[in-house]
């Protein structure tokens, strides 16, 4: 769990910076065709042993089913020469299946042996893999299961085809894996959903703002006319008075006309 985490924790770093792939060395090894021969030359050899250790345990069982049905006749050395004899096969079978099976035994010498070349030839063809993809990091999703991939970013089949195997009726099952995932099938946003609503209520605020502004700095039209001024009448045109001259003088003034004098009481 914890090697779990470690791996999602360098993913989120990562990720962001430089671009993460994987693959399947499982799937590789199974269709790969020198990884095929090997792994069946490898079983070849552990059947054989198997059945080595098969014939030793039928001797030991036909020892000790003698034992048992002639312990009572037969004489004290003859039980004890048997019962030497069964000690012998089981140390002989314990001896065998230690040096075959065991950690640093003949089948690790073997697996070693036949499965460090194709092993060069798989890291080399998925270096090649990733340089021409432009990924940073590969993982083997086969040594640690991961809860979620998206099949966008495996390798697997490409490293085959680098390989030499014919992947014409896996990429159509990778395409399906591909298309069926939601994350492929629609382009989000990477704005979070929060984030939108309040930049998408902002905008519309914005909008209602610039609107009033708009109206308010448009002319007022009005059939309103000022007060005081009365337009001409063009229908109907008279002549006004002439405006008397003030330098002008009346004829009673310039004869002594005639001068009010007020009321008085």
């Amino acid at each position: 769990m914890k090697l779990l985490i470690s791996i999602f924790f360098i993913l989120s770093t990562l990720t962001y910076a430089q671009r993460v792939a994987f693959i399947s060395s499982d799937l590789i090894r199974e269709k790969f065709p020198e990884a095929k021969r090997a792994e069946q030359r490898i079983q070849s050899n552990v059947d054989q042993w198997k059945r080595e250790l098969e014939n030793y345990q039928i001797k030991m069982d036909n020892i000790e089913l003698d034992i048992k049905q002639n312990k009572l006749i037969w004489t004290d050395q003859e039980l004890k020469d048997r019962n030497a004899e069964l000690s012998m096969i089981k140390r002989e079978r314990a001896s065998f299946a230690a040096s075959h099976f065991e950690s640093g035994g003949d089948y690790d010498k073997l697996v070693k042996a036949v499965w460090e070349p194709i092993e060069q030839k798989i890291f080399a063809a998925t270096s090649e893999v990733a340089a021409e993809q432009g990924f940073d990091f590969v993982f083997d999703k086969s040594l640690q299961p991961i809860p979620y991939t998206n099949y966008k970013y495996d390798l697997t089949l490409k490293v085959l085809e680098k390989l030499g195997y014919d992947i014409s009726q896996l990429q159509r099952d990778l395409q399906k894996k591909i298309e069926a995932d939601p994350r492929n099938q629609q382009k989000t946003s990477k704005t979070p959903e929060g984030r939108r609503s309040r930049d998408d209520s902002r905008s519309r605020s914005r909008s209602r703002t610039d609107s009033r502004e708009e109206q308010e700095m448009e002319p007022i039209q009005t059939d309103k006319k000022p007060e005081g001024i009365v337009p001409p009448d063009n229908s109907n045109p008279t002549e006004l008075p002439p405006t008397p001259d003030p330098e002008e003088k009346s004829p009673e003034g310039e004869g002594g006309g005639a001068t009010i004098t007020p009321n008085k009481k």
